[in-house]
């Protein structure tokens, strides 16, 4: 179901993609990050909640490819301010073109993810096309706080930073864009605004929550066919779990060392200190503590999930929402 709505998402995503001039320096650089690929997990979401809440598929499409175009022109911005080597396998766009062309790209690509989200009025009604874009504001601002922390926190050199601290700022900069609102503005078409959205809220979150920290780790622990840099979390100083675990169980020595390393720019940071916190992760079970903590997540969004679909009727769409719950920490 990843690959069929996908497929009908990219089909119509290209027609909101403009094709004149100045196509080298814009138009071109556009294209680039939904020509890749990607897993198409969050306009697929949106559909399968529309449909399962009954909305036929068309109703849906317009907002998936918003969710889309929007999903990527944040990673541009994500990657430009991590500093990030690879995407989907190729190097980023900023490494392609410069910060300044790839910038100006992710800004104009947010912009055009508003028209197909205006384009609804058409199909659905101003009155839920407003909705959607209430939710889209919220989670706008969401993400931004959320972004705000991650960078905060390698800005400052933040190493007082417990577990809470880290779903707080999953919460915001990846479960809201990634789960939450998909699931609750397609259950908004779905349902014509008529139903208590609140526990999408923590069906998202834990659903996110879970796909992050596999993110995570498969950054750790990625083979050849990883589309990212292995490692890249730890050579760009993001506070992920298993980070924030190797901080609290290493030796006040060992932290000294690990909190001089992450304080310098990711340039200055050399491979053998990249290799001693990899290996310091491993001598304290880093991975195998979010590997733990990702499954009990993936738990919590089933059960969330048998309380939102009860008494709704059996489809596939039913079964692809409530089986994301384990694709999310079983994908490679």
């Amino acid at each position: 179901m990843l690959r069929e709505y996908g497929d009908l998402t990219r089909a119509m995503l290209t027609t909101y993609l403009p094709s004149g001039e100045p196509r080298r320096y814009l138009y071109d650089l556009l294209s680039d990050y939904p020509q890749r690929g990607g897993k198409m997990m969050r306009p697929s979401m949106c559909i399968a909640a529309a449909r399962l809440f009954g909305a036929p598929l068309e109703d849906a499409m317009h907002t998936a490819v918003a969710i889309e175009l929007l999903h990527n022109a944040l990673l541009i911005h994500d990657d430009i301010e991590d500093g990030s080597e690879k995407r989907r396998g190729r190097p980023t766009l900023h490494l392609l073109h410069g910060v300044p062309l790839a910038l100006n790209a992710g800004d104009t690509l947010t912009l055009i993810s508003f028209r197909p989200l205006l384009d609804n009025r058409v199909r659905i009604g101003e009155r839920l096309t407003l909705r959607i874009i209430e939710e889209t504001e919220r989670m706008a601002r969401e993400c931004a706080e959320g972004q705000a922390m991650e960078l905060g926190w390698r800005r400052y050199n933040t190493t007082n930073i417990g577990d809470a601290d880290y779903l707080e700022m999953v919460l915001k900069k990846t479960c809201w864009l990634s789960t939450i609102y998909p699931i609750r503005v397609g259950a908004l078409i779905g349902s014509r605004d008529s139903i208590d959205l609140n526990p999408l809220l923590r069906y998202g979150f834990f659903l996110g929550a879970a796909f992050q920290i596999q993110d995570d780790l498969l950054n750790l622990v990625g083979d050849d066919g990883y589309g990212k840099e292995v490692n890249g979390d730890i050579w760009e100083g993001k506070r992920t779990l298993m980070l924030i675990h190797a901080f609290r169980k290493s030796t006040r020595r060992e932290r000294a060392r690990l909190s001089d390393i992450l304080c310098r720019p990711r340039e200055e940071r050399t491979l053998p200190e990249v290799r001693w916190i990899r290996k310091l992760m491993d001598k304290y079970g880093c991975t195998e503590y979010g590997r733990k903590m990702a499954h009990g997540l993936a738990g919590a969004a089933l059960h969330e999930y048998s309380l939102v679909s009860a008494g709704l009727r059996d489809s596939r769409d039913n079964t692809f929402l409530k089986q994301m719950a384990t694709w999310v920490i079983e994908r490679n």
